[in-house]
């Protein structure tokens, strides 16, 4: 069996377009904020998390709906399609409420957008597992990454060309970049939807797994209607757990690193922002170069173990980075390191928790996967933070490293996760009921 790269990229386009709304969110509303509004870092801070906040609780929420859903259309399309829409639309306000200097408007604005950009997250993501049988979802996972990191380029080209000068803000003009990133999200929801049958995919997806050995009851269920919901056996439960909490722990690491590395860098290398962007941009290559590599490799090896190479790498990386008193181009081998590292990890994580699930509760769980590494990215620029004000700058990769290396020890206790096929039974057993 082999992964249908055409099918998974065109599913991709889904995720595509969330990661293009997020690069955009990422880069010009703290922009927005400081020039336009004048808060403050704090304050600007606060609200630049209320994305993870929210996302805490809605991307469980939405993922469990979608799994429940029963259209003619499937499960996730219609949560595709109802969030594509609203967020784009609630998207225009936030360049006319800026325009007008209106920061509650463009508060509330903000707020609907980052809550109807929940509705399709974890059913955008779910979308791939659905389709895709459990041993190839590494592969698929990889590709999805991949599209999300397209949909970010695509919104870095326009940001390039589109963006308005910031540092006049009574000038300058969002709407070009926000139309932009609105029209890639409407064209790949649009492609998505002319390309993509999900029940259609779904059935094939049930049939082919079956016929491998795999979730042959769930095949044997009318392909249209939502399937039982199951609850994990206790071994499966605790592996669940361990996972989640390796995934938080991940994350909490990684992520003290990507919020903090421009000051770190400044304060503490003496680095100009643009180089400390560049060494940035180099473990983002490196980990784009690797996701489809990694996903062929943990196919073959096993997602665990790609995992616990991943955090080993990782964890190395920002050992070895602890050492730099100034730039030294070794720097760009520690953060090529990084990438790699987190690309292992990334490709692996999400079908290990799903995995564990069943078909009724794969948004459910995507949902899961979010909450834990959300909680983390919540966490994590807090705790760091205060270590970096209070304690040294010195701290920042000591912290990262301890994190990332505690993932490994919960990751070592997880017993449940890898895909390995088993003997293929006939298309006839599959729906083979007993007497």
């Amino acid at each position: 069996m082999k992964l249908n790269y055409k099918q998974t990229i065109l599913v991709g386009l889904g995720f595509m377009t969330i990661c293009s709304f997020w690069q955009l969110y990422d880069f010009m509303i703290p922009l927005i904020l400081k020039n336009n509004f004048k808060l403050n870092d704090g304050i600007a801070g606060f609200i630049m998390s209320l994305d993870n906040i929210i996302a805490l609780f809605m991307l469980p929420f939405f993922g469990m709906l979608s799994d429940k859903a029963h259209t003619k259309i499937g499960r996730r399309t219609p949560f595709i399609i109802l969030g594509t829409t609203a967020s784009v639309l609630f998207m225009m306000a936030i360049p006319y409420t800026t325009h007008q200097h209106q920061l509650v408007l463009f508060m509330i604005s903000l707020g609907l957008v980052l809550i109807t950009m929940s509705i399709y997250r974890s059913p955008a993501v779910a979308l791939m597992p659905d389709i895709t049988p459990k041993p190839l979802r590494s592969k698929g996972n990889a590709v999805i990454n991949l599209m999300g990191t397209i949909g970010g380029a695509f919104v870095l080209l326009l940001i390039k060309f589109l963006s308005p000068d910031t540092t006049h803000p009574d000038t300058a003009n969002f709407f070009p970049i926000f139309i932009g990133t609105a029209a890639i999200m409407v064209i790949g929801t649009i492609i998505l939807l002319l390309t993509v049958n999900e029940p259609k995919l779904t059935q094939k997806m049930h049939l082919e797994s079956a016929a491998m050995g795999i979730d042959v009851e769930e095949a044997k269920e009318v392909p249209a209607a939502p399937i039982a919901e199951q609850k994990l056996p206790k071994p499966v439960l605790k592996s669940m757990l361990l996972l989640l909490t390796s995934i938080a722990l991940w994350f909490m690491g990684y992520n003290a690193v990507t919020t903090a590395f421009s000051k770190y860098s400044v304060v503490k290398l003496g680095m100009a922002e643009g180089q400390a962007s560049m060494v940035l941009m180099v473990a983002v290559i490196a980990a784009t170069i690797s996701f489809i590599p990694i996903g062929i490799l943990s196919s073959k090896i096993g997602r665990k173990k790609s995992i616990l190479i991943g955090i080993v790498i990782l964890a190395v990386a920002f050992l070895s980075a602890t050492f730099y008193t100034a730039f030294t181009p070794l720097m760009y081998v520690s953060f090529t390191l990084a990438g790699i590292g987190w690309a292992s990890i990334n490709v692996n994580s999400l079908p290990m928790v799903l995995e564990m699930s069943k078909g009724a509760s794969v948004g459910k769980y995507t949902g899961y996967y979010y909450s834990f590494s959300m909680a983390a990215q919540v966490i994590t620029p807090i705790l760091s933070g205060l270590l970096l004000q209070y304690v040294s700058y010195t701290t920042l990769f000591p912290y990262a490293a301890l994190f990332v290396s505690l993932s490994f020890i919960t990751m070592l206790m997880v017993k449940h996760g890898d895909s390995k096929p088993e003997k293929a039974v006939s298309k006839l057993e599959i729906f083979d009921v007993g007497d």
